[in-house]
């Protein structure tokens, strides 16, 4: 089945690939984009992967008050003040902010669950009556499984987007790396809750 050349650049402009793997890419999808960017995405091929792990000290502080009842500040980080100054990255901080607003993540990432705050669940879970009819083989996976869920939904990445339901936090983020080139971050957020102390 053919590709469109529209397509091939698109999937190239995203994934930071050559033409020629973005194409690859296609062919294997049977043209189909979505497809074709959620292999890559899988195989670690996108130009956000290989920019994790540089340094971002620039960036936005961005607020967003819902009704008067829930307020969030947000820090987003990228590597220089040039990208910091684009319109579409202060968008994708404001549309984080919205997100945090909306969705009261705890943590950025699974990386800032404090090991107490698992191990505590990891114990309740283990303890469950429910858990404890299962075969002891299985305890330990059904329970990793569990602690996921648990996890997902207290995560700022790992939470659904609320403006495209396709992918996480985490993947909208890529998508924003790759078009700006730059690694960007979310290092921090606080949200503010009326009547409702921390």
């Amino acid at each position: 089945m053919g590709v469109s050349i529209d397509d091939i650049k698109k999937l190239k402009e995203l994934t930071g690939v050559g033409l020629t793997d973005a194409k690859v890419a296609l062919v294997a999808a049977d043209g189909n984009f979505d497809k074709a960017l959620e292999e890559m995405r899988k195989k670690g091929l996108t130009k956000a992967e290989k920019k994790g792990d540089r340094e971002t000290r620039e960036g936005v502080i961005d607020s967003y008050v819902h009704s008067n009842r829930i307020g969030v500040v947000v820090e987003v980080n990228c590597e220089t003040d040039f990208v910091a100054r684009l319109d579409d990255f202060k968008e994708l901080a404001h549309q984080i902010a919205m997100q945090i607003a909306a969705m009261s993540p705890e943590y950025v990432s699974q990386e800032d669950i404090p090991a107490e705050e698992i191990e505590r669940v990891k114990a309740e879970l283990l303890a469950s009556e429910e858990l404890q009819k299962k075969p002891e083989e299985m305890r330990e996976k059904i329970v990793e499984g569990q602690l996921k869920k648990h996890f997902a939904e207290k995560v700022l990445m790992s939470q659904t987007y609320i403006l495209d339901d396709s992918m996480t936090v985490e993947g909208r983020i890529k998508d924003q790396i790759a078009k700006s080139g730059e690694n960007i971050r979310v290092s921090q957020f606080k949200r503010i809750e009326l009547g409702v102390t921390a």
